[in-house]
């Protein structure tokens, strides 16, 4: 990461009184703590470890050693429209809104995202049948993360 863009997240930090600052950019990830024991302001930058093994291999021997993307089935890719977590139900007593196999209309619900403590119903885009749930249920998801595959 370029060391402009590090000082820049330094100062981010220092202006808004945050704690911590954690940025992701392509595979350089980045993490910043302010220590506010310390006189000064001290910062000091952590990188994961497997970060730094992963950055520590030759490009050639990270590609073969990757696994093939697992293929997903073919249809219309629901993705995430938010950050947030995703929930198959309305409650955890209650049954998923849609399982793979449903038939579903465009309009019907399909899942929850929660979102800053708002549940957020997302609609099927489509009519079709459920091919897929790319998602476990309670893990978060990043704006347009794919969701379900409808065909």
């Amino acid at each position: 990461m370029d060391l402009r863009k590090l000082k820049k997240l330094i100062d981010l930090v220092e202006e808004s009184g945050i704690a911590e600052l954690e940025v992701t950019e392509g595979e350089e990830k980045v993490r910043i703590v302010k220590n506010g024991g310390r006189s000064g302001g001290e910062y000091v930058m952590m990188q994961p470890q497997h970060m730094q093994q992963a950055l520590a291999a030759p490009a050639a021997a990270a590609l073969a050693a990757a696994p093939p993307a697992p293929a997903q089935p073919e249809g219309n890719i629901m993705k995430s429209p938010m950050v947030g977590t995703f929930y198959r139900s309305s409650s955890p007593d209650s049954k998923p809104f849609v399982e793979i196999g449903d038939t579903v209309k465009k309009g019907q619900t399909v899942c929850i995202i929660e979102a800053m403590k708002l549940m957020n119903e997302i609609e099927a885009d489509h009519d079709g049948m459920v091919k897929a749930i790319l998602v476990e249920n309670a893990q978060p998801v990043e704006y347009g993360e794919p969701l379900i595959v409808i065909g």
